[in-house]
């Protein structure tokens, strides 16, 4: 069967948020410490406590959003254990993650200071299960308010003068899980009573992020739309890509089969179906598309490296990781009316990760080298794409071989990424430029590839997945004839 693309470079189908390629770091294992933050007296280099080394690799791929301090963390978070002279500050266990010390070094400052080097915006998560709408409200005071107040001048005290700029705030997350346990109703009451107190102070003006659905709860997008809608600017939504079972076993994410290659491609692509459902549920209650899907927890969850504390979630990256993220990226693009922000899981050592570090060792991810070549996309408008893909089978199960999105960005650009999830056949198409024509054009690409269904990098070997220049897109009259190779993820740039 034929693969062909048509690319209406003259249909523009709306913008895709820079905050798709938002990222997320929770308090677990060596995500913060040892993967962000080492402390200004570690001989590994550092500004003000956090990394050199991740600092720039994150500022390379342009990283629009940030959200912390959790997941399951944030509902058991206090901030106020976090600000004020180090040496003093109370230490807790993290319950949820490895029963480890939190000695609360990397706290409210620490983390805006990295925003502010990153040049991101901060998304903030605050603390519905176990925490009061008084100490959630303070937070936001002590964050954002100008004038005189007890929580602005404890600030001052601090070390900050001037306010922060937060635009993004969650109240509460999993609430239907570790943020409590709690039915949809009794958390859309909640939810109104916190945001009330989530003030806009001078001309910061928040966007209030409800806690949302976990995969096809499809109820709990109903009852908080039908009770809260009005009040929220985002709703959340959380789903994993896990070939195997939750709680018996997740599957390895290097000794891996062919049949759960297959299916982490077939799980990775039901994101689609989930956007689908829940936006229909939403435009029922908001058809102008006001409130914003928030996509905060995504990505690959596999069972932990061997001999790793079970609670620090640390996995490694492999070439299916990147096609995970690649088929990811295209179903948010296509889905831009509804998406404004997705959050991977999560930024260094913990899931499907950008970063691995080993004490002063520093590796990137496949998935990290995706975030690169898809960065184009940023703020860019989503083109008109008409497709007809071959399949790729397996075991009589069937899945579209190649996904392709593509935008024009604001110098007139076009770049289209492509996916092809089948691990051992290439996929060659016809790919037609409507209204921008390929007669003439410069055409240039990037391709990330591997030979192995579990290539990816190693501390000895971090370069043994990583782009390249394609060279398998040839101009032949007004289209491009394109050869894919076999588990690869390409971006084409037309100009």
């Amino acid at each position: 069967m034929n693969n062909v693309v048509i690319v209406n470079a003259d249909i523009r189908k709306g913008t895709i948020n820079k905050n798709i390629y938002g990222h997320f770091s929770e308090h677990l294992g060596r995500c913060i410490y040892e993967g962000i933050w080492v402390g200004e007296d570690s001989p590994i280099p550092n500004t003000k406590g956090i990394r050199n080394d991740v600092l720039q690799a994150l500022k390379q791929i342009k990283v629009p959003v940030l959200r912390w301090p959790g997941g399951c963390f944030a509902d058991e978070y206090h901030w106020k254990d976090g600000v004020g002279p180090r040496e003093s500050r109370k230490r807790m266990v993290n319950t949820h993650w490895g029963g480890v010390v939190e000695n609360n070094h990397f706290g409210t400052h620490e983390f805006l200071l990295l925003c502010e080097l990153l040049e991101c915006e901060p998304y903030i998560c605050g603390n519905v299960g176990s925490g009061t709408v008084q100490e959630m409200s303070e937070w936001v005071e002590y964050m954002t308010f100008d004038g005189e107040s007890p929580m602005a001048n404890w600030r001052r005290e601090n070390g900050r003068e001037e306010p922060w700029k937060l635009k993004y705030f969650g109240v509460g997350n999993e609430n239907w899980g570790c943020g409590g346990n709690m039915r949809p109703e009794y958390y859309a009451d909640l939810y109104r009573r916190y945001q009330t107190y989530v003030r806009n102070y001078g001309d910061n003006k928040i966007y209030k992020i409800a806690g949302g659905a976990n995969v096809d709860d499809y109820n709990w997008t109903e009852v908080l739309m039908k009770n809260a809608g009005w009040l929220m600017d985002g709703l959340s939504l959380h789903y994993y890509t896990i070939p195997g079972d939750f709680w018996l076993g997740k599957g390895s994410a290097l000794d891996f089969p062919e049949d759960e290659w297959f299916m982490t491609m077939k799980k990775a692509l039901h994101m689609d179906e989930l956007i689908r459902k829940h936006s229909t549920i939403m435009d029922k209650y908001d058809p102008d598309k006001r409130v914003g899907m928030i996509i905060d927890e995504w990505g690959t969850w596999f069972d932990v490296e061997p001999g790793t504390n079970p609670g620090f979630l640390y996995q490694q990256n492999a070439i299916r990781d990147a096609l995970v993220a690649g088929l990811h990226f295209n179903i948010f693009h296509n889905h831009c009316d509804r998406v404004q922000m997705t959050n991977i899981a999560q930024t260094v050592n913990v899931l499907q990760a950008m970063i691995l570090t080993e004490g002063e060792k520093m590796i990137l991810t496949p998935t990290y080298h995706v975030f690169d070549m898809y960065k184009v996309h940023q703020d860019a408008e989503l083109l008109a794409v008409d497709s007809t893909f071959g399949e790729y089978e397996y075991n009589g199960e069937k899945l579209p071989q190649v996904t392709v999105s593509a935008s024009r960005d604001a110098a007139g650009k076009v770049h289209i990424s492509l996916c092809n999830i089948d691990h051992l056949q290439d996929a060659e198409l016809d790919l037609e430029l409507r209204g921008l024509g390929a007669a003439g054009a410069k055409v240039s690409g990037t391709i990330l590839t591997a030979d192995k269904m579990n290539a990816h990098n190693t501390f000895e070997q971090p370069e043994a997945v990583k782009p390249v220049e394609f060279t398998g897109a040839a101009v032949q009259g007004n289209k491009l004839a394109i050869k894919l190779p076999a588990m690869s993820v390409v971006t084409i740039a037309v100009e």
